[in-house]
């Protein structure tokens, strides 16, 4: 049996997300059974800014892949959201439910950070309402982790504000699963294949020679569909950067697809959604592309209620989770290292000041060796 993966339970010690707590290898942090009390668990704000049609979803894919991650280190997750996302009255109670406010963030101390994208609806990052929060955010991550993985719009918004990149849009969406090729040995890939099969959902891309320019490492990118994953030191916090999403379940493109299309059919999009590249197999893309003729032909909200999701859904898999675990893994294994490095410069500080005037005992060593620098 992997560790347990610990979740605050919300506000004023609340309960858990239904589906958190229905996993065997959740408990709730703090609940008496010991374990939110062990020294050697590693405190992760979880910071889920997607709208509300994939709150939840998000926040059971970030579970799923820390707990298959997380096989012998112990993890606990505080929930929180930025402010300034709309939400509808869903949302709310969700985030009323089970979320914290900033200023605990802020105030509070973590080892690591994860912070999700969200959807624009700026033309400029900087104009989004919740902007001045995230800097907050990010500034506060570089001083108070040991690392923290930003997922696309977050990363996004993370290079403009600390190195003026800017993004550019695409003339297409960047939907589907797509190789990319290792082009760096680090601590974050070891153990990886040469070429890894990741899922992207984007209308913007930060570029290469922009990142290079200002120290960012690449680690895997494509010659075809451009970088997927970099990192850069800021402070005292390695920052992992995903234009992708490695945490992407099974059927997310599908879902993500269906509301692109709903969305077309409500006239809050001018053209019919590609079909995701490199995800459906032969008779699935035969079922969705007779949908898109008939939808084509007609188009009617309602024609949505004979969307082939259910033939579809049983022929997916999840090509990339092996490659996704292991990132994750060797994330945690990471800032696990880091802070036992840390505790060892304070023990042999400690030791030093104790024993000023004699050596009789050996100095400790750190358990780890930091990879990942």
């Amino acid at each position: 049996y992997g560790m347990p993966l610990l979740i605050d339970g919300g506000i004023d010690g609340g309960p858990v997300p239904a589906f958190w707590a229905s996993k065997n290898s959740a408990l709730q942090a703090g609940s008496g059974n010991g374990h939110g009390m062990r020294p050697e668990c590693i405190r992760i704000a979880f910071i889920n800014n997607m709208p509300d049609p994939a709150l939840e979803d998000t926040e059971q894919q970030f579970f799923e892949l820390l707990d298959a991650a997380a096989v012998d280190v112990p993890v606990s997750l505080k929930l929180y959201s930025l402010p300034g996302i709309p939400r509808g009255d869903r949302g709310e109670e969700r985030l009323k439910n089970f979320y914290h406010g900033i200023d605990d963030l802020l105030n509070g101390q973590f080892d690591a950070c994860i912070v999700t994208g969200t959807e624009p609806h700026q033309s400029s990052l900087r104009e989004e309402p919740y902007w001045s929060t995230l800097v907050d955010v990010l500034e506060w991550a570089e001083r108070n982790t040991t690392s923290t993985v930003l997922s696309c719009l977050a990363a996004h918004a993370s290079v403009l504000h600390s190195d003026g990149i800017e993004r550019h849009r695409l003339e297409d969406k960047q939907f589907g699963v797509f190789e990319f090729r290792r082009v760096r040995d680090h601590g974050l890939t070891r153990g990886m294949a040469d070429r890894v099969r990741i899922p992207h959902s984007h209308w913007n891309e930060v570029r290469e020679d922009a990142l290079v320019s200002c120290d960012y490492v690449v680690l895997t990118k494509s010659a075809e569909d451009g970088v997927d994953s970099f990192v850069k030191k800021k402070k005292k916090s390695s920052f992992i950067y995903f234009q992708g999403h490695p945490e992407y379940g099974a059927r997310t493109l599908l879902k993500e697809y269906r509301r692109d299309i709903k969305r077309f059919l409500k006239r809050e999009r001018a053209t019919y959604p590609s079909m995701p590249c490199g995800y459906f197999e032969a008779a699935a893309t035969s079922f969705l592309s007779d949908f898109r003729e008939k939808v084509l032909a007609d188009p009617r909200e309602e024609l949505l209620e004979g969307f082939p999701e259910a033939m579809v859904a049983g022929t997916l898999q999840n090509a990339w989770h092996s490659s996704a675990t292991s990132i994750y893994r060797n994330w945690l294994h990471y800032v696990i290292s880091r802070r036992s490095e840390t505790s060892a410069f304070v023990a042999m500080a400690a030791f030093l000041d104790q024993n000023e005037h004699k050596r009789s005992e050996p100095l400790p060593t750190p358990q780890y060796r930091n990879n990942m620098r």
